[in-house]
């Protein structure tokens, strides 16, 4: 007894050795093109914060009518998401992904032909309604993929794409609105949307083809490898205990409802900081589109590495709900700073742009560690429906905090009474995690 007592540590940890490896090559097939596909995603949608720069002189737009047109995204993403992740858990997720990229590439270019704000709000919304799905759709995926234990690291590695497509951004669309200005007759914001737009086109239709929907169908496994996968899975879902998996009952569901509310305090800094990044660092000084699309890489990359970092030490402690209520603090604390501190003119820049940054850090970071909420609730079916909802729903922030952030700068000429409410919000979604979200441990204990 006492030998297989020695031996029982050695052999579980050559299991998970193996199981590491396998994971391994399952994120270096995975992550990687589907980090791809957000960066795409991510600079068609949020290219407009750039091409503001100088869409708006040369349209004759107010504030309030880019604020409105950067919101009415969310508009079409919040009506068609939880159909278009039914319809992947029907047809699956490559044939999904390859609609949702090519659609809305096809829309990015068009938007070149805005010339007035109805033209402007109809394009923006149908780039929300094209889009919508992919987000979710790519999370819900990777359940497929990743138990519990491994899918905070996972999430966080695919997420971090929108802050890698931040630094790529800018200075992309500095170069872009900078050199090709004038060519042909077009203004640089458009040569903006139509370079932008041709690559996610080409993704979509090469997405067909590369992508796997389920661990079984996966030829660059071995069976060895899958029965590998799919025993971590059965073991997380065994693990998890029961949840919910009727569809019926997911809208009746406060638990649901909970994560929606908490999602979207946390979507309103999150999209008030990606449509406003820009207009913020040029209201502090920063004149050129090259200078701004610098200065805002950078604070991307900052939070690239918030996002995975706090995302991997979320999985090697199993805790979540003060990474995520952490992270969350962090943001809104420096979105208040920020706001405080433009309206000090004595000060230098760049300590506005280090609040700034350390604002997009915190919210950044708390993003993929939220993602594994909705698994200690759902599962099956109701996964899929309820992980579309929760973000369709949230994701009405998206519209909201844009829009009011127009208004408010169009009536005071500053953004920063906007900052100090979105700061607040942001707050409001560390707290409710903390007094309503009980940690794994007490869960099971209460399901036990």
């Amino acid at each position: 007894m006492s030998i297989f007592k020695q031996e029982m540590p050695v052999f579980e940890a050559v299991a998970e050795s193996a199981e590491a490896s396998v994971y391994r090559k399952v994120s270096w097939r995975l992550l990687p093109f589907l980090g791809v596909l957000w960066v795409l995603a991510w600079l068609d949608r949020v290219n407009i914060g750039f091409a503001k720069l100088q869409m708006l002189d040369s349209l004759h737009f107010s504030e309030a009518v880019y604020g409105l047109g950067a919101g009415i995204f969310f508009l079409g993403y919040f009506l068609f998401e939880v159909p278009s992740n039914m319809l992947l858990q029907k047809i699956g997720a490559k044939k999904t992904i390859m609609r949702i990229t090519i659609c809305w590439g096809v829309i990015c270019m068009l938007q070149t032909t805005v010339s007035t704000p109805t033209q402007f709000y109809i394009l923006r919304f149908l780039l929300g309604a094209f889009e919508a799905g992919f987000y979710p759709g790519v999370i819900l995926y990777l359940t497929y993929w990743y138990p519990s234990q491994r899918r905070a690291r996972a999430f966080g590695t695919f997420m971090s794409a929108s802050a890698i497509a931040g630094v790529l951004g800018g200075p992309l669309a500095g170069w872009i609105m900078t050199s090709m200005n004038g060519m042909n007759g077009m203004h640089g914001w458009q040569w903006l949307f139509v370079i932008e737009g041709i690559p996610s086109v080409l993704a979509g239709i090469f997405a067909f083809f590369y992508m796997t929907d389920k661990p079984e169908q996966a030829r660059w496994l071995s069976d060895s490898e899958k029965r590998v996968v799919q025993d971590a899975l059965e073991r997380d879902n065994a693990a998890m205990g029961e949840r919910g998996h009727s569809v019926r009952e997911l809208f009746t569901n406060s638990k649901v409802w909970l994560l929606i509310a908490i999602f979207f305090c946390l979507l309103c800094a999150n999209s008030t900081l990606t449509f406003w990044i820009p207009t913020i660092i040029k209201d502090l000084g920063v004149s050129t589109p090259m200078a701004v699309g610098w200065i805002a890489a950078v604070a991307y990359l900052c939070g690239a590495v918030g996002m995975i970092v706090n995302g991997a030490h979320s999985d090697r402690s199993n805790e979540v709900r003060w990474h995520f209520s952490g992270a969350a603090l962090v943001g809104g604390i420096a979105m208040v700073l920020l706001a405080v501190l433009m309206g000090m003119n004595a000060l230098p820049p760049m300590v506005a742009l280090l609040a700034m940054t350390a604002s997009l850090i915190g919210t950044m970071s708390a993003i993929p560690v939220f993602w594994q909420l909705p698994n200690r609730y759902l599962a099956g079916s109701a996964a899929a429906v309820g992980v579309a909802l929760i973000n369709s729903v949230s994701n009405l922030a998206g519209f909201g905090a844009p829009y009011a952030m127009g208004l408010i700068k169009n009536a005071t000429g500053k953004v920063s009474a906007g900052l100090y409410l979105v700061a607040f919000i942001e707050i409001m979604a560390a707290v409710l995690v903390i007094l309503f979200i009980r940690t794994l441990r007490d869960k099971n204990k209460q399901e036990a």
